[in-house]
């Protein structure tokens, strides 16, 4: 599946501009509040017309202006989960979901192939003890769930959310985040999710679409977007840094750490509550690397990998950040311009980095066997 956006809008003073394609997976529409996240995914919705331009879904044009193509909402095949999860307050959950099966021409004893649909999104989103309560029984990640169970029993070609964890706090968030990493990785529906949050893209992205002012400033696959270090709407934030993806390489109950496998190198961090093989991501922010010219002796730092400077972005005040790579991954270190100009660090040059925190933005975020929130000293 690819998703193809080339649109143009004026909202007021407002002027939207923005082409990107995406493709499998979620692809995370990042920026700031007032860039034009959401006018973005109504236009893709067919609840915003733009002023021009094209939209289509794999090879079927939803929109094109030139060929005065314009597809209504209804006719799209594009599930859409808001901020709320507007369900039917006086309908159950189960007839929630089968509203939109009966939206789509299949209901509840459609045959044998849509009652395995029904009862797969069931498994996969954990509403089976949920279905005979109200929305008004519910609490906020669980109305969530409800409400993408009902998008994808529409059967959509695409999947829109727009913040769909702007109104949950912090517990409801982590109570659904699994469910949407699941969706990621076995439904066969894209995914486009909108949010201002880097902690839901690092945890969540497959491709990252930064936006700015109504514009695409930069989009590719998440780890090397937010490995840049010349985009000021990233490097200027305190969560920059860099994605890897982990697997579970082992577990040390005396020190009750784990060691985790990646590109980068080997990395421990206290243990995470999953067993020897099972994938992770993790988030190293910038700001959490130091470098060394040496192999470092007498830190209590665990994680020390050699490296090499592959850039030197623009400087920020008194801070600058370093792209270095370690073994074939990306990472991001913030240091001061006087570290710079002491050490002779240039690009180019063999380092160590010190990484004195990861940031594990994955299931294991909030895990009771770790006894630690998102973010792990190690």
């Amino acid at each position: 599946m690819t998703l193809s956006v080339e649109v143009e809008r004026r909202l007021g003073a407002f002027r939207i501009a923005a082409r990107f394609e995406a493709g499998p997976g979620i692809t995370v529409l990042f920026g700031r509040s007032g860039a034009g996240k959401t006018s973005l995914v109504n236009m893709i919705a067919g609840l915003l017309r733009p002023d021009a331009g094209r939209i289509a879904v794999d090879g079927t044009v939803l929109f094109d202006s030139a060929a005065k193509i314009d597809l209504p909402a209804h006719r799209r095949g594009v599930g859409y989960v808001f901020q709320d999860s507007r369900l039917f307050p006086h309908l159950s959950v189960r007839q929630n979901l089968l509203y939109s099966r009966w939206f789509t021409g299949l209901r509840s004893g459609a045959g044998r192939t849509g009652r395995a649909e029904f009862d797969a999104v069931i498994d996969m989103l954990g509403l089976g003890r949920l279905l005979a309560r109200r929305p008004g029984a519910l609490s906020g990640g669980e109305r969530q769930r409800a409400a993408l169970g009902r998008a994808l029993l529409s059967r959509p070609r695409l999947l829109l959310m727009d913040e769909p964890l702007a109104a949950l706090d912090a517990a409801r968030r982590e109570e659904i985040l699994p469910y949407i990493e699941r969706l990621r990785d076995e439904a066969a529906v894209p995914i486009v999710y909108v949010s201002h949050g880097l902690n839901e893209v690092a945890r969540l992205a497959t491709t990252m679409v930064l936006l700015a002012d109504g514009g695409v400033i930069a989009t590719g696959p998440v780890a090397d977007v937010l490995a840049r270090s010349d985009l000021p709407q990233l490097s200027t934030r305190d969560d920059a840094g860099a994605v890897l993806d982990a697997t579970v390489a082992a577990h040390d109950d005396v020190f009750s750490l784990t060691l985790l496998d990646t590109a980068a190198g080997p990395l421990r961090v206290p243990r995470v509550g999953r067993p020897v093989g099972a994938a992770l991501r993790l988030r190293i922010r910038a700001r959490d690397v130091m470098v060394s010219l040496g192999p470092p002796e007498g830190l209590s730092a665990l994680n020390l990998l050699p490296a090499t400077i592959r850039e030197i972005g623009a400087p920020h005040g008194a801070a600058v950040e370093l792209r270095l790579v370690c073994g074939t991954a990306p990472l991001l270190a913030r240091v001061t311009r006087q570290s710079v100009e002491r050490l002779g660090l240039e690009p180019g040059r063999p380092v160590w980095a010190v990484i004195k925190s990861v940031a594990l933005a994955s299931e294991t975020a909030g895990d009771p066997a770790t006894g630690f929130g998102p973010e792990l000293d190690a």
